[in-house]
């Protein structure tokens, strides 16, 4: 590493004046770039890690340091988007940031040069400590700064204080009436263009197949939800308190579409070429809304699990996927997928088929209906639920069993407990 003496020897006059400062301003500029160049010899290239085998590359999204700043090692330098995750990119060693080689929004690869760090605590690349600066300065140096401060500080209080008050008086003052009618402005007719992230591409691009590929159709059915409601409510704070999580109504449908996949085993089954598979477990994908689009991670062996069991796995996917620390294996596989549009408001849709997957169950909103229960019309608490199935693989009678089996389950929890 260049110590700053061997650079004060290689310099005469201002230039060794302006290092002794604050180096670099006065240096000529083939002095500089000299400097800087040896400075990147000895630091480290940090490339664009692998990701996954089926992502080669991805959008440099933010760089969370810049050159000049420290970081420790293992530290977070920089992110990039990809179609299914974001993948941070952490610094291998502590040092500093020499030189970045990639700008915000640019496309990477795998093994592209990313950034340059030097290691050790402080880089070459950095400018020396105020601390430092004085011990260093040559004795005219110190007799004429003293001079300079002088006049600075007598200018000051003249010219200084009368401006600023005023000038800031009229900035606070006109700006907020002339701001506020702007953004109300009648018959406007701005536009705005954001360029869409490569999860939402990728969104897009998926459920278009499904489409093409899938022969879709939709099911419904109304269930009863006044014996789940009554369950949820009797047990809801001891499971909290005990387990410390929520019991929702979310863990009840996975428990009984687990079940009800185990009596219809193809709308748990996948086409692979000119293949069936069927599967003896339930992997279960939840749909879960983040800023960046929709994600549907993975409870795994969700048959094997009771409702304080799924729960857990739920609330921790779902703290993954708005953290954005969801990971690929979170997400890959998937056997059913359950997507719960009645927590913004629902009360009817016809979900996409998460491909290679066979069905998708839709929930919506509860809403109280009167229905006709012994010959007596009652108010009920009713959700509709759908089920979306791929006619290649499910007949409708096979789909609208499962649906109706599901119904069973969730009107009478009990009948989850005797189901084998």
């Amino acid at each position: 590493m260049l110590s700053k003496r061997l650079l004060l020897r290689a310099t005469t006059g201002k230039t060794a004046v302006a290092l002794s400062r604050g180096w670099a301003a006065t240096i000529p500029q083939t002095k500089r770039a000299a400097f800087h160049s040896t400075c990147l010899l000895q630091a480290e290239t940090v490339k664009v890690p692998q990701m996954a085998e089926s992502i080669t590359e991805g959008t440099l999204k933010s760089w969370l340091k810049q050159v000049g700043d420290s970081v420790a090692a293992d530290e977070e330098v920089a992110t990039i988007e990809t179609d299914k995750i974001d993948v941070s990119v952490n610094a291998p060693t502590a040092g500093k940031i020499v030189e970045l080689l990639a700008g915000e929004e640019d496309t990477v690869t795998v093994g592209q040069d990313l950034f340059r760090i030097e290691p050790g605590e402080g880089g070459a690349a950095a400018s020396p400590p105020p601390s430092s600066e004085p011990k260093e300065d040559t004795p005219k140096e110190k007799k004429d700064e003293p001079k300079q401060a002088e006049p600075e500080k007598k200018d000051a209080p003249k010219s200084a204080p009368p401006p600023p008050p005023k000038q800031e008086a009229k900035k606070e003052s006109k700006p907020e009436p002339k701001s506020s009618p702007a953004p109300s402005t009648p018959g406007s007719r701005n536009e705005t263009r954001v360029k869409m992230n490569r999860m939402r591409l990728r969104i897009a691009e998926r459920l278009k197949e499904s489409q093409n590929a899938a022969a879709s159709l939709t099911t419904f059915n109304e269930i009863d939800m006044s014996s789940l409601i009554d369950l949820r409510k009797r047990y809801k704070d001891a499971i909290l308190k005990e387990h410390d999580v929520k019991l929702g109504y979310m863990s009840a449908f996975a428990k009984a579409c687990t079940l009800a996949l185990k009596e219809i085993p193809s709308a748990n089954a996948s086409i692979e070429g000119d293949e069936i598979v069927y599967r003896d477990y339930v992997d279960l994908s939840v749909a879960v809304a983040t800023p960046k689009g929709l994600v549907t991670p993975v409870v795994r062996n969700a048959e094997s699990l009771g409702f304080v069991g799924i729960e857990k796995e739920i609330a921790a996917l779902g703290k993954k996927a708005r953290d954005g620390k969801l990971t690929l294996e979170d997400m890959a596989g998937g056997t059913f997928t359950i997507s719960n549009g009645g927590v913004f408001g629902s009360l009817y849709g016809t979900p996409i088929i998460n491909l290679p997957q066979s069905a998708v169950l839709g929930m919506h909103a509860i809403k109280d209906r009167p229905v006709v229960v012994d010959g007596q019309i009652v108010v009920r608490p009713i959700m509709v639920v759908a089920l979306t199935y791929d006619h290649r693989l499910l007949d409708g009678r096979e789909a609208v069993t499962f649906l109706v089996k599901v119904k069973e389950y969730l009107e009478d929890p009990r009948k989850m407990l005797l189901a084998n």
